[in-house]
This record gives C-alpha cells, structure tokens and sequence, in this order.
C-alpha cells in the first residue's frame, strides 16, 4: 500500500526538520513551518510500524477546515495548504503543555475514574459516574507535551504555574481559548449529528508574542467524537457509544494485549487490517466534515509534496 510515512526533504532556506510522531515540521528560514502529515499511526504514544492509507491527508484536511471555522475567535498559526498532505504556517514557540478538555467520562479519564480516582489534573470528579455520562461542566485536564516516544503525562494548573511552565497571565488565555474551541466544536459537531466527546489543543507564541492556535484540531487523532443519535438509550442500558475516533486502534491494540507498557509487542497489522482503518478514518472524515472524501494521488507522494511545496515557497 501506498503510504507517507518518513520524509527527508530539502527545501530552500530550511533550518531544521522536526520528526514527530504523525507529523514532520520543517523550519523555514526562521519564519515558516512547513508541517508534513504523514500516514503514521500512533496509539499510546507508540508509532506503529505500517501506515495508513490517507491518513496524513484526511488528518490534514479536517485540521486546515476547522482552522478556517474558528480563526474569528482564536488566531491560529496557519497561512496555507499548498498540498492536500501539507500545512504552512508561522513559526511559532510552542507552549509546553496541551490543554486537553473534556465533556464526558471516556477514555483517560474513564480509565483513571474505573481506578477509583476522584481528582484529575486537581478537577473534582462527582460520584456515581458511568463511562460517557457527561460532566455537568467541561473540564481541562492539561498534559505534559512529551518528547517523542515519551507518554505525556497529566499535570494540574498550579503545577504549571508553580513549575513556570506557562506564566499565569498567558495560562488564562489558553484556558479561555481552550473554552472557546471547544464550544464551537460542539455546536459544529452536533449539526453532523456527533457529539464532541473530547479533545486537545496546542497553542504557541508567534515573534510578536501573540498567542495562536497550532498543530491540529478536532481530528480523529486528537478528539473523540460519538454519534448523537441513540447516545442518551445506549448509556440507559449501559451500553457502548458508537464513536468516531481512534479509539478503535486502542481498543483493538488492548485487546491483543498491547498498551504500550514495557515489554509488550505491537501486534502484527495485516493488509486487511490496514485497509479497515483507512477505511474507518474516511468515514471520520465524511461524518466529522459532512462531505465525500476525495482521495489524492498517492502514485507518488513524496514527489508530489515536495513539487507542492517547493512551487509555494517559490512564489
């Protein structure tokens, strides 16, 4: 199968290359950054060894759209999208925390509260809670941002501020910010007939020193989504939520006894699995943007990004 999952351009005026776990950054020149989303797939905080058809562009596609649905209430760090795999933007100094929010009881959060804990990232959690009731209030529960291949771990807001790692006056920004994407979110969310379960941000400070949305948003990666439909019957009768997210992959991954703990081997993912999950992000796609899919050239991809992106940095 055709996939991105490693790139080693070299580009005009580049400084640097970034390899992160889904997404290569290059630095252009101080000023721009030239963001690849590749076809890898990262589950707990492991990268897989094959890609995933589409991935990168359907992942890609999404963040740039959402970018575009909420720039009049965050300035986000995006300029253009030269390639259906690429996003170019301004260089910014990424903030060392993600301000993750969450309006249900899923995932972490259902994990740790199934653990018996009561307080996440310093946030009161109420008694009496099944997996996907909602909270009465959206609440942050912020994490480290990790260095590749380290898990990110949740921190609370009095450790960021005690530790220095956001100072007090920009922290209340994120928390706003954080806030407002999420509302957004969940309105653009409930007109597909989905509901935003839960998401992440990642904010940085451009040369001027204003605060910007960067990286990605509302994505199958960084967000979990039900449907909306049947949600209320389906908790009533204690049953599992129809989600779009993936959280397919880690259930999955779980199932044959992977969770990215030590010691533990990544089982092996067929062709046919593969295939299933490209199929399964289409549909994130379609469900999430409410349009068809349309599927690029992939008979060579890295040719045609670095043509892409080489014809841009030219003009």
């Amino acid at each position: 199968m055709n996939t991105i999952t490693r790139t080693n351009f070299s580009f005009p005026n580049q400084k640097s290359v970034y390899h992160g776990k889904v997404r290569e950054v290059y630095n252009i020149n101080d000023e721009l950054l030239v963001m690849i989303a590749t076809d890898r797939l990262s589950a707990f905080d492991v990268v897989m060894p094959k890609g995933i058809p589409y991935k990168g562009q359907i992942l890609n596609q999404i963040a740039t759209r959402f970018m575009q649905l909420t720039e009049d209430i965050v300035p986000n760090w995006l300029i253009a999208t030269p390639d259906p795999n690429v996003a170019v933007g301004h260089l910014c100094q990424p903030f060392k925390v993600e301000m993750v929010i969450r309006g249900y009881l899923s995932g972490h959060a259902a994990r740790e509260y199934a653990a018996g804990k009561r307080v996440l990232c310093g946030v009161n959690l109420p008694e009496g809670l099944k997996e996907n009731d909602k909270f009465p209030e959206p609440i942050i529960t912020p994490t480290t941002k990790a260095d590749f291949g380290v898990h990110d771990e949740d921190i609370f807001r009095e450790a960021i501020l005690e530790k220095g790692i956001v100072s007090e006056e920009d922290y209340l920004v994120l928390e706003k910010y954080t806030k407002a994407l999420f509302q957004r979110g969940t309105e653009i969310a409930a007109s597909r007939g989905l509901i935003l379960v839960d998401t992440k941000y990642e904010f940085g400070k451009t040369k001027e020193g204003k605060i910007v949305l960067i990286d990605e948003i509302h994505t199958p990666d960084s967000s979990r989504y039900f449907y909306l439909e049947g949600y209320q019957e389906r908790q009533d009768k204690g049953e599992s939520q129809k989600q779009l997210s993936k959280e397919f992959v880690r259930q999955w991954l779980i199932a044959n006894g992977f969770q990215g703990k030590e010691g533990q081997q990544i089982p092996e993912m067929s062709e046919a699995y593969i295939q299933s999950v490209s199929e399964r992000y289409i549909e994130l796609y379609e469900n999430i943007l409410g349009e068809k899919f349309v599927k690029a050239d992939i008979s060579d991809i890295q040719s045609r990004i670095e043509s892409n992106v080489l014809r841009f940095l030219e003009k």
